[in-house]
């Protein structure tokens, strides 16, 4: 686990904010403390590579989705694409974004917030980013850098819930 115990009571903050914050629909779903995960749960059903399905916006408006590989690394979600992708181009332009991470009915993690970029071109990287390319490498078996021009993106959550259908 690469969480550290501030990084998990900020997660289980958020998670316990954005439950309480979520409209009567989805709180009747995923039931806070009989279908909800606690951020170390969370974070021990994330472990390796997840498929993330990432929704962005056109200048105009219009809604596009895409898969991307999904790290959650530090209790927050990082994932990368080209630098010449339209995805790259609406994270630079708008990047607000909303992610899913689903596992058929067993568990489910819907998150919102601002994808930040950590490896620009046109200026020194975030300082998170040796640590995020390390961990990528140690999973890929690769450098990420050797794909391409690839950027990586944290996403910053300001809601997230996770739902379990069978994990609690």
């Amino acid at each position: 686990m690469d969480e550290t115990a501030e990084e998990l009571d900020q997660l289980q903050h958020l998670l316990d904010a954005s439950i309480t914050r979520a409209g009567a629909h989805l709180r009747s779903i995923i039931t806070p403390g009989e279908r909800t995960l606690t951020a170390r749960q969370l974070v021990d059903s994330l472990r390796g590579m997840c498929v993330l399905s990432v929704a962005t916006v056109t200048a105009a408006g219009e809604p596009r989705i895409s898969a991307v590989d999904g790290h959650f690394f530090h209790a927050r979600w990082v994932f990368s694409t080209s630098r010449s992708s339209v995805k790259a181009r609406h994270l630079l332009e708008r990047p607000q974004v909303s992610a899913a991470h689903l596992r058929g009915e067993e568990l489910g993690v819907f998150t919102h917030g601002t994808a930040t970029l950590l490896n620009p071109a046109d200026r020194p990287p975030d300082p998170q980013w040796p640590a995020v390319l390390e961990h990528l490498t140690g999973h890929y078996g690769v450098s990420a850098l050797e794909w391409g021009d690839i950027v990586a993106y944290q996403l910053v959550p300001h809601w997230m819930v996770a739902y379990s259908g069978t994990m609690t």
